[in-house]
């Protein structure tokens, strides 16, 4: 993960981040979106106590915490005079749920007190956090849902998948036995299952969206969006709300498809998408509409998480 959060990083400029609200009082933030889903308390109990070992592991609510702790020294000898040391830390959070979040936060060195003596302080703790980052997503629960990401998306084999996935972490330290079985559940209750099935309504038509469908169907007609006043293209023909077609040029749906079960939505950072009614459509009576098309950010989140692959996002121009 260290490779892709490259063009990640970026200065804070605000108090809000992508996804609810965080405390921004550092110097920068580094945020990555992984489209993959992580809701099960009892792996997310795992990634915890996995990694106890390693970092300083804490949990709250729906996120978890993995704070990483170094040393700093002016100079080798500790007898020597003027010898100073400092501890200095970082911390990711891990914010669960339809898809995971991964941020840290680099604080100025003078919260630790008299450090301006430290040298590449804010390089040091993006290294560092960039480690966290991918010896969690290496050694844990997150390594299984990415490799079935990886397979699924780009139709590789599974040797494959691990392999990129090794490639985008080469910061990952190994730590062995770092996913124990989740605890077995209270007596009378069953565990949540790892990944529901996914079921389609009678009349959906079968995913996925024809990523060739520009060159293959003709804008039949266009919407206009209440709320933003943008026009929605629509491809091929349509047949009141019974037969729907593909809309949006650039945030591209299949509503024939689509079985309006709102993972997109839920995982779009910049809210692109709003609910539409469409009574009488066999797949679904609800449809998520790109009504902020133009605000598209291209993070794929949206694509990844449709449970029936009715989503393709294209690059403007």
């Amino acid at each position: 993960m260290s490779l892709l959060l490259k063009d990640k990083v970026y200065t804070v400029q605000s108090t809000t981040a992508k996804r609810g609200i965080y405390p921004l009082h550092s110097y920068k933030l580094g945020l990555y979106r992984l489209p993959i889903k992580l809701e099960d308390q009892y792996e997310i109990n795992s990634i915890v106590n996995g990694l106890k070992k390693t970092f300083v592991m804490d949990a709250f609510a729906d996120r978890i915490y993995a704070t990483y702790y170094w040393k700093e020294e002016n100079m080798p000898d500790p007898d020597a005079s003027g010898y100073k040391q400092v501890e200095l830390q970082v911390q990711v959070e891990v914010v669960t749920g339809e898809v995971v979040d991964m941020i840290y936060q680099i604080y100025p060195v003078e919260k630790y007190g008299d450090t301006l003596w430290v040298k590449d302080y804010r390089k040091k703790a993006d290294a560092n956090a960039k480690m966290i980052i991918d010896t969690i997503l290496r050694n844990t629960v997150l390594a299984d849902r990415m490799v079935e990401h990886l397979v699924k998306t780009k139709k590789v084999s599974q040797e494959e998948a691990l392999k990129e996935l090794e490639e985008m972490t080469p910061l990952a330290q190994i730590v062995p036995n770092a996913k124990p079985k989740p605890a077995s559940p209270p007596p009378g209750q069953q565990a949540a299952q790892v990944e529901a099935e996914v079921e389609t309504r009678s009349g959906a038509k079968p995913g996925p969206i024809d990523v060739d469908f520009k060159t293959k169907l003709k804008v039949s007609e266009t919407f206009t969006a209440t709320s933003s006043g943008n026009k929605i293209k629509i491809f091929g023909p349509r047949k009141g709300n019974e037969v729907l077609g593909i809309w949006g040029e650039v945030v591209s749906v299949d509503f024939d498809i689509c079985i309006g079960d709102g993972a997109c939505i839920d995982a779009c950072p910049v809210k692109v998408y709003e609910w539409a009614e469409f009574p009488g459509n066999p797949s679904s009576e609800k449809k998520p509409l790109m009504a902020r098309e133009s605000d598209c950010i291209f993070c794929l989140a949206c694509e990844n998480v449709c449970p029936v692959q009715a989503i393709k996002i294209f690059k403007k121009g």
